[in-house]
């Protein structure tokens, strides 16, 4: 089979990303033409009224005619649209699934928790195959804004589980005000709360999947690569240097002790972190620091490949 080009598109609760991509079966290759991401904060508000929000809807749908823009330009012939998360909890998710088709000629495929994190192991691990360095079988998780994945496997998904813990369901759950401000930085009682929900997640998730079997933890989506980020000491967002970094457990704590610390003009004024994770990251770093606490993990291997890189094998029928 030769290589496809194919768009892949991840449309989660707090980011819509693209990537355009020549993919080889034959030879495991994923060659990026473009791969980019828009904040659009679609899970808005799902957590509480249970329905996506207008001016939500408005920024994922402009931000999926500018990919429509990008598609046509690199001539991708099979698009994937994966919705995850927020539109799986909303009632007026028609009305999303038709603004999609209407501006990308394909309908979304709002996958359950275990096909999104199948495809993020798929994504993550494809190639790590080999390496002698990294002992198996691997735990992967992708920390989103409305779930969080947890999948263990070698080669293959071995068991699976999502559960209702994100960075922007958490913050939005325990440290937004009325007003949708959001407390900065949280009290102690906050952080306590925030814990006691991702320890209870936990506690779901290891009912089907055995956490601590995994010799290898992957961290995957923005809040692990941001955090790496952080404890690398960047002076702006890389992935290239973030990409398979090897972060310990003493730097994820050291990062989500300031995060959790800080206020919102010092996060902001980090270039590490972008202007869409200000209010949400440390929310997103708790949880990443309470499962390596959970697991006994020694550190935390980021992959900047997941369920989009994931999606694009789908698309090439791989």
């Amino acid at each position: 089979m030769t290589a496809r080009r194919v768009a892949a598109i991840d449309c989660g609760t707090n980011s819509i990303r693209l990537l355009v991509a020549d993919a080889d079966p034959a030879t495991g290759e994923l060659t990026d033409l473009d791969r980019r991401m828009r904040i659009v904060r679609l899970g808005q508000g799902v957590d509480r009224t249970g329905r996506l929000a207008p001016e939500a809807l408005e920024r994922t749908f402009a931000a999926c005619r500018e990919y429509a823009e990008a598609i046509r330009e690199l001539g991708a012939t099979e698009v994937r649209f994966t919705a995850t998360s927020a539109t799986r909890d909303a009632e007026n998710r028609a009305e999303f699934t038709e603004g999609v088709r209407d501006l990308l000629g394909v309908t979304p495929e709002v996958v359950t928790g275990d096909e999104e994190a199948a495809l993020s192991f798929t994504g993550a691990t494809k190639e790590l195959t080999g390496r002698a360095d990294l002992d198996t079988p691997y735990l992967v998780v992708d920390i989103g804004g409305g779930s969080t994945e947890c999948v263990v496997g070698t080669e293959g998904v071995r068991a699976a589980r999502s559960v209702d813990i994100g960075c922007v369901r958490l913050t939005e759950r325990h440290l937004a005000r009325p007003d949708g401000t959001v407390t900065d930085p949280p009290t102690a009682d906050q952080v306590e709360a925030i814990r006691r929900d991702i320890t209870a997640a936990l506690d779901e998730a290891a009912r089907t999947v055995p956490l601590a079997e995994a010799r290898t933890l992957v961290g995957l989506a923005g809040s692990v690569t941001t955090v790496a980020g952080l404890a690398l000491g960047l002076t702006a967002y890389d992935s290239t240097a973030i990409h398979h970094a090897r972060i310990p457990y003493a730097k994820v704590k050291e990062v989500t002790d300031t995060l959790l610390t800080s206020t919102h003009a010092e996060r902001a004024a980090n270039p590490v972190i972008h202007p869409g994770r200000v209010d949400v990251i440390a929310a997103g770093a708790l949880i990443l620091l309470t499962l390596m606490e959970r697991t006994g993990a020694a550190e935390v291997v980021v992959s900047e490949h997941d369920i989009l890189d994931g999606i694009a094998w789908k698309a090439a029928g791989a």
